[in-house]
């Protein structure tokens, strides 16, 4: 199932994306997608429903990041050894775990807002996880039985910030436009192979990032299995996990984003994104 939310800011309401690409209003049968339904009770009876018998929604309409009101927003870094050469680390050991505010969490094709004080603002395509039961010490072959769904995040960093500033990377993570999710929460049922899926970033039509799940250091199993053994994670927790190379940071010369880029982002199975990017006014 492929699960979004619809509408204007602050008044989404859930709904599905049905086999013809309509989509269905879910709002009778789930109040939101939010850290009190994310769970496989409610997924249980949403299996259920005939999706034909469901009021179809505008296609217009403004999509809403697929996941309101997380517990967590939880990142991995470096997860990819390529990228981590670009921007002169060497591969971890293991998984490098930071925090994005929940705040930043928009919708997949709303703007990207570079801040005032922003000089060096920088994408990010990756794949998050989203919690669908408590987890603690999980097995990671046990792992999947944890997870709700999958979805697209462009993990929005200000490398100044990140790298220059002081302390964890927090601050150059968690911006009021840093975390765009969605459009899509994707079951784990339409995904055939988790190991095997590929990202794309282009900037402005042009390809920066290109990558394939294949070649995480830390797979999704593992990451879970990792987290649970520190953190109990909850229902609605987001896990994103780490992007390929192509970043600005690791350009040469560096090429930081700028008012006005397009961003393009995309993954199988999971969908597109499309945002532009805006100064600050």
């Amino acid at each position: 199932m492929k699960f979004l939310r619809i509408g204007n800011p602050g008044n989404e309401i859930p709904a599905l994306l049905d086999k013809d690409g309509k989509i269905r209003d879910l709002s009778k049968y789930v109040s939101d997608f939010d850290r009190k339904n994310l769970n496989f009770e409610n997924l249980g009876k949403l299996q259920q429903l005939d999706f034909s018998k469901l009021d179809e929604l505008d296609n217009n309409q403004r999509i809403g990041s697929c996941v309101s009101d997380p517990g967590n927003f939880f990142a991995i870094g470096l997860n990819y050894k390529e990228h981590a050469e670009e921007t002169g680390a060497k591969a971890p050991d293991y998984p490098v775990v930071f925090n994005k505010s929940v705040h930043s969490i928009v919708g997949p094709n709303d703007n990207i807002i570079i801040p005032k004080n922003s000089k060096k603002l920088d994408h990010e395509v990756e794949i998050a996880m989203v919690i669908g039961k408590k987890a603690k010490r999980v097995n990671e072959n046990e792992a999947q039985e944890y997870v709700f769904g999958y979805c697209i995040c462009n993990d929005v960093s200000e490398r100044d910030w990140q790298k220059d500033k002081g302390g964890q990377w927090v601050k150059g993570k968690s911006g009021d436009t840093f975390g765009p999710l969605g459009p899509y929460l994707v079951t784990k049922d339409e995904i055939e192979n988790l190991n095997n899926l590929n990202l794309s970033l282009d900037v402005n039509g042009n390809r920066h990032q290109t990558g394939n799940t294949s070649l995480m250091i830390f797979n999704f199993n593992y990451l879970i299995a990792h987290l649970s053994s520190f953190i109990t994670l909850m229902p609605g927790d987001i896990i994103t996990t780490g992007t390929p190379p192509g970043v600005g940071l690791g350009m040469n010369p560096p090429k930081f984003l700028k008012d006005g880029d397009e961003l393009f982002l995309k993954v199988d199975h999971l969908g597109e994104q499309k945002s532009k990017v805006v100064s600050e006014k």
